[in-house]
C-alpha cells in the first residue's frame, strides 16, 4: 500500500491559515476546570470576527457570564438536501505548564508541528472549519447541503452552557438538521507497516458519572470502630475498581473488529471476527489485531473506573460520612445492566447516584454520509482502510442527538507513523502536525463540497 499522493490532492485551499487560526485559539485559555468554572468568551468573540468576515452572520449567545457558544448558517447549493450540523467545541481541559515542553497556551510552531493544550482536543477541528467558511466565501463555492456550524462551550464538563443548553433553548439554530459532524474519528492509525487505518465514528458510550455515598458512626479516631464509613466506602471503591465487565459487542464495535481483522489478513496477519454473540473468546481475536485492537478494546464492555476520594477533616476524627465518584462508561442498551450491577458492587451500606448521566449515542454505519466520508479520506491517503469506531468516551453528539440527528465523529487528520493521537487527548505536551491540519482541510472540503447524495433521503424521510 503506498502513502498518500500529493499528485491527487486539490490545490490552493489556504494552509497556512488553518495553522494560524489553530495557533490563535490555543491561544486563548479556555480552560474548563468543571463546576461552571470555565471562559470560552475570548475565542467565542475570535470566532465570530472570522465567521463575520466570511460574510456570515453568526450568532454568539451566553448562558452565563463568560460561557459563550457561536452558531451560523451557510446556504448550500441543493435545496433539496437536509442539513448538515458541524460542532467542536471552545474549551480546553486543565494544563499545568510546569510539566510541557513549551507553554500549553502559547500556540508555538516548532519543526512543523503546533504545540498547545486545543491542538488536538478541538481547536484544530474548529480552524479548519473557520478557514473552509472563508475560503468558500472568497471562491464563491458553497457547501452542497445547508451546514450550520456550532462551536461550543462546555463540552469538557457537562455541556450545561454548552451544546445542552443550545438544544434545550435555542432548538431552531438547527433546523432542518439530520446528521451531525464532531470529533473525534478519521485520524491515521498506523496498525503496521503498509496498514493505515482511519475509524469513522458511529456510536459512543454513554456517560455515567456516579457519587458514592457511606455513612457510618462519627467518633475519636483512637476509638475502635465497627461502624466506619471509610472502610465501609473503600470496601465498595475497591470491588467496582476490581470487577471485570462482560463483554457486550454493540453492532458498531462488531464490524470495527471485522473490518480491522479483514485488513490485518489483507497484509499477512490473522484476521479475527468477533464470533459469538457477546464476544466469547474475544481476548485471544483482539490479541491477533496487533496494536490495531486499541480501537476497539475499550468498548467492548461498560466501564466503571473510581477517580475521588472525598472523607474526613481531622485524622483523628472518625467521620460520619465518605464519598468518591466514579467514572462509568456505558455501551448502547447496557444502561438497565449497569445499574444492576452497581446495586450490586455498592452492596446495602453505600448508597449511589448519577452525578451526571447521559445516553449512548448509536448511528448507522450504512448512511451516504459514512460512504461520503470514506470517499473524502481515501481520495487523501489512497492506499489506506476506513473502519467503523465506537468511541469510549462522550462528545457533545450526545446533546444533538436529542434532536434526532444522526451523529457521527470525523474531525480527519492524516498523520505521520509515530505519532500517538490518544496520548494527545488530555495530556501533556499535546500537538499536532500542521501537514495535518492542512490534509484535514482538505478532506472536509472534498466531504462538503463534492458529495451531491449525502443527506437527500433523510430529508426525503423527514419532509
Amino acid at each position: 500500500m503506498g502513502e498518500p499522493a500529493d499528485a491527487e490532492r486539490p490545490q490552493g485551499l489556504p494552509g497556512h491559515e488553518v495553522a494560524r487560526f489553530a495557533a490563535d485559539l490555543i491561544r486563548f485559555d479556555t480552560t474548563n476546570r468543571g463546576g461552571g468554572d470555565g471562559n470560552e468568551r475570548d475565542a467565542a468573540e475570535y470566532v465570530a470576527a472570522q465567521l463575520s468576515e466570511a460574510g456570515l452572520d453568526p450568532v454568539l449567545l451566553e448562558p452565563a457570564p463568560g460561557r459563550a457558544n457561536v452558531v451560523a448558517r451557510i446556504g448550500g447549493a441543493d435545496p433539496a438536501a437536509a442539513a448538515l450540523l458541524l460542532h467542536g467545541h471552545l474549551d480546553v481541559v486543565p494544563a499545568d505548564p510546569a510539566g510541557w515542553s513549551v507553554h500549553p497556551f502559547s500556540g508555538e510552531v516548532r519543526d512543523g508541528v503546533l504545540w498547545g493544550r486545543g491542538a488536538v482536543d478541538m481547536k484544530n477541528a474548529v480552524a479548519v472549519l473557520l478557514t473552509l467558511a472563508g475560503e468558500w466565501a472568497r471562491s464563491g463555492r458553497r457547501p452542497r447541503r445547508d451546514v450550520v456550524m456550532a462551536f461550543t462551550a462546555d463540552e469538557e464538563d457537562t455541556a450545561a452552557y454548552g451544546a445542552r443548553w443550545l438544544v434545550e433553548q435555542h432548538p431552531g439554530l438547527f433546523a432542518g438538521c439530520t446528521e451531525a459532524i464532531g470529533e473525534s474519528g478519521g485520524f491515521t492509525f498506523h496498525a503496521a507497516p503498509g496498514l493505515r487505518l482511519y475509524p469513522v465514528a458511529s456510536a459512543e458510550r454513554g456517560t455515567a458519572w456516579l457519587k458514592l455515598t457511606a455513612r457510618g458512626t462519627a467518633g475519636h479516631g483512637s476509638k475502635p470502630s465497627k461502624d466506619n464509613a471509610v472502610i465501609r466506602l473503600a470496601e465498595a471503591v475497591v470491588r467496582i475498581g476490581q470487577h471485570q465487565w462482560p463483554v457486550r459487542l454493540i453492532p458498531a464495535v462488531r464490524a470495527a473488529v471485522d473490518a480491522i481483522g479483514g485488513a490485518v489478513d489483507a497484509i499477512g496477519g490473522a484476521a479475527a471476527a468477533a464470533d459469538g454473540p457477546d464476544g466469547t473468546d474475544l481476548g485471544e481475536r483482539l490479541s491477533r489485531l496487533g496494536p490495531a485492537a486499541a480501537l476497539v478494546a475499550a468498548t467492548v464492555r461498560n466501564s466503571a473506573n473510581p477517580t475521588m476520594l472525598l472523607a474526613g477533616a481531622k485524622v483523628n476524627v472518625i467521620p460520619g460520612d465518605a464519598v468518591a465518584y466514579v467514572d462509568g462508561r456505558v455501551l448502547p442498551g447496557c444502561e438497565a445492566e449497569f445499574a444492576a450491577t452497581l446495586d450490586e458492587l455498592t452492596g446495602p451500606e453505600v448508597a449511589w447516584e448519577y452525578a451526571h448521566c447521559e445516553p449512548p449515542v448509536t448511528a448507522p454505519l450504512d448512511s451516504p454520509l459514512v460512504s461520503a466520508m470514506t470517499a473524502a479520506v481515501l481520495a487523501e491517503d489512497p492506499g489506506a482502510t476506513v473502519v467503523p469506531y465506537c468511541m469510549s468516551g462522550g462528545t457533545d453528539a450526545k446533546q444533538f442527538a436529542r434532536l434526532g440527528m444522526a451523529c457521527y465523529g470525523f474531525t480527519p487528520l492524516v498523520l505521520p507513523p509515530g505519532y500517538d493521537y490518544y496520548a494527545m487527548f488530555h495530556g501533556v505536551d499535546e500537538r499536532v502536525p500542521v501537514s495535518a491540519l492542512q490534509a484535514s482541510l482538505r478532506i472536509m472540503d472534498r466531504l462538503l463540497t463534492e458529495n451531491a447524495e449525502a443527506g437527500q433521503g433523510q430529508r426525503d424521510q423527514r419532509g
